[in-house]
């Protein structure tokens, strides 16, 4: 079982996430909170395996709880939650400690597919989050060149990934989900997660952030 805290100063908002899990066998919720100063003291009562963290809240916000909460519990693995997008929220939740970053637009399987992914070790961020900070790495890769950069000739990794695995890091780049990439290419989520797996493998990378990222350095994908 994948054991889940929630912590969101909206009950109705927790209700709703609850019912969502609640569908999935392997979960299981084992406490809910309502303000960020309350988080540590939840996760030594219950050590969960996953904490979704909103990131406003009234006294203790998300931010400072997963920075308190991972300084004092490294092995701690934070979802937070939110309705911004803005890249530099988004900075400042991964530099507290999070592994995971997606807004509460998100549908019922985003969420699903976040928490196994942090649950086993990796991070996932929401992809409209992801589209984002490509879009910065290239506003900051501009100005670096002085306003003269251009996307560098794109040469697939075929010496390393298979065509069916440059098309999926390609879209991974482009911030789909697992079902995104699934609908796009007419396979399924399971075909798309193994791909994944190969992908992260092969490049030897923990995560698709990081796939992504490396991806765009060496100009495998087009960004766009």
């Amino acid at each position: 079982m994948t054991k889940i805290l929630i912590i969101d100063d909206h009950q109705l908002f927790r209700e709703g996430v609850k019912r969502i899990l609640d569908f999935e066998e392997t979960f299981e919720i084992v406490g809910e909170g309502d303000d960020g100063s309350q988080a540590i003291e939840l996760y030594e009562s219950h050590h969960p395996d996953v904490v979704l963290m909103d990131i406003n809240m009234p006294n203790v916000n998300g931010v400072e709880a997963t920075s308190q909460l991972v300084k004092k519990n490294p092995d701690a693995k934070v979802i937070v939650l939110s309705i911004h997008d803005d890249e530099n929220y988004v900075s400042r939740a991964l530099k507290s400690g999070a592994l995971g970053y997606m807004l509460k637009e998100m549908d019922s399987e985003a969420l699903i597919e976040a928490i196994k992914i942090v649950a086993d070790g990796g991070s996932y961020l929401h992809p409209k989050v992801t589209v984002n900070l490509v879009n910065e790495f290239r506003r900051l890769a501009e100005a670096e060149f002085t306003g003269n950069f251009q996307q560098m000739e794109v040469r697939r990794p075929l010496h390393l990934l298979t065509k069916r695995e440059c098309e999926v890091l390609q879209m991974l780049a482009d911030g789909k989900s697992n079902r995104g990439i699934g609908e796009g290419l007419y396979i399924s989520e399971k075909t798309v997660k193994n791909h994944v797996s190969n992908i992260l493998q092969k490049m030897n990378v923990n995560d698709r952030t990081q796939a992504v990222v490396t991806a765009i350095k060496n100009g495998w994908v087009e960004v766009r």
